[in-house]
């Protein structure tokens, strides 16, 4: 396969010089892969690029340029909604609940409170089954979902799920804010700035968590718990924010070596290297005290993640579980849990498969499709088709055949016709521990006349084929 590195770009340049584009600066290439990742090119490029720019557009005589150290006002704020006449009907409509509940407390896994999402969609979890041995080291889920609605989905869709974080986490952030008292108390977004008043309905002012209901009531232990993300690993303008809540000189000029583009590998070895969440950054810098109002602008949102679906064909539908429902769409995915020990000795997970983990079978959850990219066209039924699918990415393979096998069956095609032609390669550590769905792979080729190779790369025998 051809390198594609920083293709899109090189691509996009080229063409801007074919149409007689005249480039003012280098262009920049970042890469991950860098010692000190992204930012190990990208930041000594921005700074070259400013001062380019402020030679290229000097500011008008009388006006300089805004300090890096003058904090810049968020277009939204925080506020009491009781503070806020428009909410005040709503906020009587829909009272909060005052306290978590003991049994989430106790059990500390996040609350079974349904998101508010734009075009969200229930579904209710079926079944969430480990499928490595427990004495493997990476837990592998068969997460099957169930929606009591017909949603039409093809081979290389993915399913995005919205995480949620623990509440012993948000009650330690909570605390360490001084905001435990103030933490269901209702609160909603209000304008900061006339442009974001006169505007609002545009999405470049929209506030920073939108919602379905634009009156949604909500509090900071709900905002905390379902849309920041205080587990992520924090960038560099976010230690550039904690500057202006700590009055403590230390703590300041640890924080400002951090924002200081000398001082990149510091960053690197203090953030990415140990894996160091936002939270265990305001554990050590207990000084820090972030203003309610303004959290949404310092702490980034929580991001919905995104899977390939697993399931196509017969393993689309399902009986109804209830009478009412006519049809019932099932969505199966493949997860690996993301678990670890980091250089520091501390276990890291990840903030999506924590979550994902802790689904119980009847537990509802709110969830978006997102169109793939496969291209998926029952006309090439007749074609063969390879596929390779390392580990979990199997999952969107996995979807293509049973959709093939679906759509020969309804059109009549002999299930056997491609048969040695629909191949899928198949890799994996160990064939005991994380060859997934090993026995429905033998049942096809048996079935369909699909070949399976299966490369087990910790196994003596490495490569063997299931015809």
């Amino acid at each position: 396969m051809a390198c594609r590195f920083n293709w899109a770009h090189r691509k996009l340049h080229n063409r801007l010089l074919q149409l007689g584009a005249v480039s003012f600066y280098e262009r920049g290439e970042s890469d991950e892969q860098h010692p000190e990742g992204i930012d190990g090119t990208f930041l000594p490029w921005s700074l070259g690029l400013r001062q380019r720019l402020i030679d290229l557009f000097p500011l008008p005589d009388g006006q300089i340029a805004i300090a890096d150290d003058v904090p810049l006002e968020p277009k939204w704020i925080l506020e009491h909604v009781a503070n806020v006449k428009a909410f005040s009907e709503a906020a009587a409509e829909h009272p909060l609940p005052t306290t978590v509940p003991e049994e989430v407390s106790a059990k500390d896994s996040p609350p079974d409170d349904l998101l508010d999402i734009l075009n969200g969609t229930v579904a209710t979890v079926e079944s969430n089954n480990r499928l490595t041995p427990n004495k493997h080291w990476q837990d592998v889920r068969h997460l099957i979902l169930r929606l009591d609605e017909t949603q039409p989905y093809v081979p290389g869709d993915v399913l995005a799920l919205y995480p949620k974080n623990f509440p012993s986490d948000v009650d330690h952030f909570l605390n360490l804010m001084n905001w435990a008292s103030m933490a269901d108390i209702p609160i909603c977004f209000v304008p900061n700035s006339p442009n974001s008043l006169d505007a609002k309905r545009s999405s470049m002012y929209s506030p920073p968590v939108r919602f379905s209901n634009p009156n949604h009531i909500f509090t900071l232990r709900e905002l905390l718990t379902n849309h920041l993300d205080i587990m992520s690993i924090p960038r560099r303008s976010f230690f550039a924010q904690l500057l202006h809540y700590t009055d403590d000189e230390f703590h300041r000029e640890r924080l400002q070596e951090f924002t200081n583009p000398e001082y990149l590998d510091e960053l690197f070895d203090y953030t990415t290297r140990p894996r160091r969440s936002i939270l265990e950054v305001l554990d050590e810098f207990t000084s820090v005290k972030i203003p309610w109002q303004r959290v949404c602008s310092v702490i980034p949102l929580m991001r919905a993640r995104q899977f390939s679906i697993a399931s196509g064909g017969s393993l689309k539908v399902a009986a109804p579980s209830n009478p009412a429902s006519e049809t019932v769409t099932k969505v199966e995915l493949l997860v690996a849990i993301v678990k670890y020990r980091t250089v520091i000795k501390r276990i890291r997970q990840g903030v999506a498969t924590r979550y994902i983990a802790s689904l119980r079978p009847g537990q509802q959850i709110i969830v978006t499709f997102v169109k793939g990219s496969f291209g998926f066209n029952s006309e090439n039924l007749k074609k063969p088709v390879i596929m390779v699918g390392p580990g979990t990415g199997v999952a969107p393979m996995r979807s293509l055949i049973y959709e093939r096998i679906a759509i020969r069956e309804k059109l009549v095609l002999p299930l056997t016709a491609a048969k040695e032609d629909d191949v899928l390669f198949f890799g994996c550590r160990n064939r005991e521990s994380d060859y997934f769905f090993e026995n429905e792979w033998i049942e096809l080729a048996e079935q369909t006349g699909l070949t399976v190779f299966p490369a087990f790369s910790r196994d003596q025998v490495s490569l063997m084929r299931i015809a």
